[in-house]
């Protein structure tokens, strides 16, 4: 029997899910096959009745395209205002999403799903917009067509002849909460599409002769109609998986075909795919390994890996699977995937082999009654071939035991024999019963060690031997008493089925052991490359992790600007660069195994991103046959999407770098521009019209020194902006300080005298603590920090304010202050005001580059302190720096004179 209690992991995963579900907005998606067949008309009727129904509508991104049924639908909602974006001397009128968050309604109305944004934008997609908006709780109304779909862009391309641009990843449109599909008849949509209800009337004439074809309409109508019940079907086999319901719904065909080692594969195969055809259905092919089936030959294993390549070819899904039993294992894989119809070959077996095992087709027959059964007549495979399928290996995984096997018969016969010798030993002390279950110990020992075979041939000679010497007559195989007949046959039942049941457990256990090596290979993949920051470690995980994984030499080729592969890292296979760059170039795989070049000794695989290609992996597998297993092409597909992803992110975190690095180098450079052009350029001008008035003749001796003092004032503040520019480029660059212990009021007294021009109109206050000790400071830039936070406090302050300086020891530190009473600090600069540039909300008023603080807060660093500012109560700002007081040397002591 097999069980069918849910998974305890998956019942968790699934809690967590709608934890987080429950959290986020719902999507629901208006889908259609292309422009025209009222998705946006019913996208505002949805939302009209919402709002009747009393939730809170906002229309965040409608187009009307002038249609009068949808703006009559548009008329009485509220429509958020939207932001204007400036992009190449024009006005483009953009989503706002920071003022729909803020506004957060229950439900928003985004139209053209797939829509990019205008540069500037802080998404480039408007699907990533709606991402956040889920994020934040708010539900989603949106219309998508078919051909906006990635997976399906180059199909519609193929059919209409016109590449969309504007794409949608399918997982997207996958993760929706509800699909509506607004459908309309192609003949109906072209009499539309006339009136002008869709189009204006030129625009009309030309989609009709191009997009609007009525073959093109009929065949976006197909993929529509076909990918939303493919979601459909994924969500009812979801919902069948979490229920936990066994039988099979027969909502749509499905086809599962059984592929064996036999002769006669391909025309199973083929007579599959016809079936599945005449059905319009999906089909699957799968080879079920069990341990009767588990020796393969070379042919055999050839023939199922080519049988699978050819389902595979001709549109089937693949899969390897592992059971102990062939009929329940494809039964319980069949009802998880809904399958309608099963395909088999009819059984080979004949003879005495009828007596004790039942035909497939009757077995499955038996076990299930929601399943119909379809039996295709094969050819017949010689003995020959039958005989060598008993000499090979595993399909499913690497078969490990072939070598302990032929030594396990050797074992078998020296347990049988020793346990002989201690039962010879015991029988005068025990009853035969009890040197049975010695026997029987020693059948299970060598099962679960040797397999099946070493267990049989101990259970045969552990009957023989129990005969021989211990039952009567002894050394004879004659038995005296009947009843023994009976112990033997029990005996020999008992050891069989142990034997049996071991092998089956060893099975088992090999292949759980292989699938957790698979599933602890990508945990380790995926665990690592999150951890790369760069793409040569992106790709030495690769090769590091992925060699062993396929026993293979691996190869990464990336690209460079000009889409040219070249070899990351170092090349451990042949592999061929032209063949990695039309790989590249094409986005398919090619080599060994595909239709691609196949004599190519390696097999190139694209690392396809949801964005574009970032690269190709190469394989030159060293086991050809353990290439080409479905499992094996699955596991390297999603390890190549887990490459390609992590390229992908290195590959935008270094352009979100090179971004934050220009704008913050446009910014400095237009801080310079309005330097030169404001703070340098007024005061030259200033100086020039002074100069001029000089000049003239008609002055007296007053009004000439009036004027010089002014241009003395000019020339003063000029070179102060300079100096400030220079220095702050000396600090950058590096300056070695010239340190010496000296006492603080020496400096504080030099800086004050600096200042003074600074300070006039100003009452200036010292408060410098007594106790303060001898520090060790570079006096000429410690005065300069004193003598900008006290000119920075006379500039942003008006005549009269008071302004503090004082000095104290807090601990290990002296912190000094320079306080005022002015309007203080514009709200959140106090982080900011030390920043280059950075100046406060009176800007065009108060002359300054925003270079002083900033010049500050280095020095201060350099001299292993800290700076910081704050608002005071009630009104004021404080700018405040420690400095570390250290431990002063001591002073050599004063040796007295000699006397004369």
């Amino acid at each position: 029997m097999t069980d069918s209690r849910p998974d305890p992991d998956a019942l968790l995963d699934e809690l967590k899910r709608e934890e987080l579900d429950a959290q986020r907005g719902r999507l629901k998606i208006f889908f259609g096959a292309c422009a025209g067949v009222g998705k946006t008309y019913a996208m505002l009727a949805a939302a009209r009745a919402k709002r009747q129904d009393g939730a809170a509508v906002l229309v965040g991104v409608v187009e009307t395209h002038g249609r009068k049924e949808t703006q009559e639908q548009l008329a009485d909602l509220e429509v958020l205002p939207p932001r204007q974006i400036a992009y190449k001397g024009h006005e483009l009128a953009e989503f706002d999403l920071d003022a729909a968050l803020e506004r957060r309604p229950q439900l928003i109305l985004m139209d053209e799903f797939a829509h990019s944004n205008a540069p500037g934008s802080r998404h480039p997609k408007r699907w990533q917009d709606v991402e956040e908006l889920l994020a934040a709780g708010i539900d989603v109304y949106t219309t998508l067509n078919v051909q906006h779909l990635e997976s399906l862009n180059d199909v519609v391309g193929q059919i209409t002849g016109i590449v969309v641009r504007e794409t949608l990843p399918d997982h997207v449109f996958d993760r929706a909460d509800e699909v509506a599909l607004v459908d309309l008849p192609p003949d109906e949509l072209l009499g539309r599409l006339a009136a002008g209800k869709v189009y204006l009337p030129q625009q009309a004439e030309r989609a009709v002769k191009n997009f609007f074809r009525k073959g093109n309409l009929l065949a976006l109508r197909e993929l529509a109609l076909r990918r939303t019940a493919d979601r459909v079907d994924a969500q009812m086999r979801a919902y069948r998986a979490d229920q936990a319901i066994n039988p099979v719904w027969h909502a749509r065909e499905r086809l599962l075909v059984c592929v064996g080692s036999s002769a006669g594969i391909d025309k199973l195969i083929r007579s599959a795919k016809r079936l599945a055809a005449s059905l319009d259905a999906d089909w699957i092919a799968v080879y079920v390994e069990t341990p009767q089936q588990r020796k393969l030959s070379e042919d055999q294993r050839a023939r199922v890996l080519k049988g699978l390549k050819l389902a595979q070819e001709l549109g089937a899904e693949t899969t390897v699977l592992g059971g102990s039993e062939l009929a329940p294992t494809l039964l319980a894989y069949a009802r998880s995937r809904n399958v309608s119809k099963l395909v088999l070959g009819k059984s080979a077996r004949g003879g005495w082999s009828r007596l004790w095992r039942r035909p497939l087709a009757d077995e499955l027959s038996r076990r299930s009654s929601d399943v119909d059964l379809f039996v295709v007549a094969h050819e017949q495979e010689d003995a020959s071939a039958n005989a060598a399928a008993k000499t090979g290996g595993s399909l499913l995984f690497e078969d490990q035991d072939s070598p302990r096997s032929r030594f396990g018969y050797l074992a078998a016969f020296v347990a049988c024999l020793l346990t002989t010798a201690l039962a010879g030993l015991l029988i005068p002390h025990v009853a035969l019963a009890n040197d049975i279950m010695i026997y029987l110990l020693v059948v299970v020992l060598v099962s679960v060690r040797y397999g099946r075979g070493p267990g049989m041939l101990a259970s045969l000679l552990s009957v023989a031997s129990f005969d021989f010497f211990f039952v009567p007559p002894h050394m004879s195989f004659a038995v005296s008493d009947t009843q023994y007949l009976m112990t033997f046959v029990v005996m020999l039942l008992v050891a069989s089925i142990i034997s049996q049941l071991t092998a089956r457990l060893r099975f088992e256990a090999n292949i759980s052991t292989y699938r957790e090596r698979r599933t602890r290979a990508l945990y380790d993949l995926g665990r690592e490359l999150a951890g790369a920051l760069t793409a040569a470690q992106i790709v030495d995980t690769a090769v590091s992790r992925l060699e062993p994984l396929f026993a293979a030499k691996v190869s990464l080729f990336l690209p460079n600007s000009g889409d040219e592969l070249r070899s990351a890292g170092e090349g451990r296979g042949d592999a061929d660069i032209g063949v990695a760059q039309w790989v590249y170039d094409h986005q398919q795989p090619a080599g060994l195994g595909t239709n691609t070049l196949p004599a190519n000794a390696a097999l190139y695989v694209p690392l396809r991103a949801p964005m574009r290609n970032r690269g190709v992996i190469a394989l030159l597998p060293e086991v050809t046959d353990q290439a080409f297993l479905p499992e094996q092409q699955r596991l390297l597909e999603t390890c190549a999407a887990q490459i390609a992803l992590a390229l992908e992110r290195v590959h935008y975190v270094e352009v979100a770098q090179d971004a934050i690095v220009a704008m913050e180098s446009e910014r400095l450079r237009n801080s310079v521009l309005s330097v030169v052009s404001h703070d340098l350029r007024t005061p030259l001008t200033t100086m020039a019209g002074l100069s001029e008035r000089l000049c003239s003749s008609n002055m007296d001796d007053g009004q000439r020194a009036e004027i010089a003092a002014a241009i003395q004032d000019e020339a003063l503040r000029m070179n102060k902006l300079v100096t400030n520019l220079l220095d702050m480029a000396r600090l950058q660059s590096g300056v070695k300080l010239n340190k010496e212990w000296q006492m603080l009021d020496e400096v504080v007294g030099s800086a004050l005298r600096a200042a003074e021009r600074g300070l006039r109109g100003r009452e200036l206050t010292l408060e410098l603590a007594p106790d303060l000790p001898v520090l060790e400071y570079d006096a000429v830039l410690l005065e300069r920090v004193l003598v900008n936070l006290l000119e920075n406090a006379g500039k942003y302050t008006p005549p009269g304010s008071h302004i503090t300086l004082a000095a104290r020891r807090e601990g290990a530190e002296v912190v000094v202050s320079v306080s005022d009473d002015g309007p203080g600090l514009p709200p959140n600069m106090e982080e900011r005001a030390f920043d280059k540039f950075s100046r406060g909300a009176a800007e065009s008023s108060t002359p300054g580059v925003g270079l002083g603080l900033a010049i500050c807060r280095s020095i201060v660093e350099i001299h292993g302190g800290r700076i910081s500012a704050r608002n005071r109560s009630p009104h004021g700002a404080e700018f405040r720096f420690s400095l570390p007081a250290g431990q002063a040397p001591a002073l050599p002591e004063e040796r007295p004179e000699p006397r004369a």
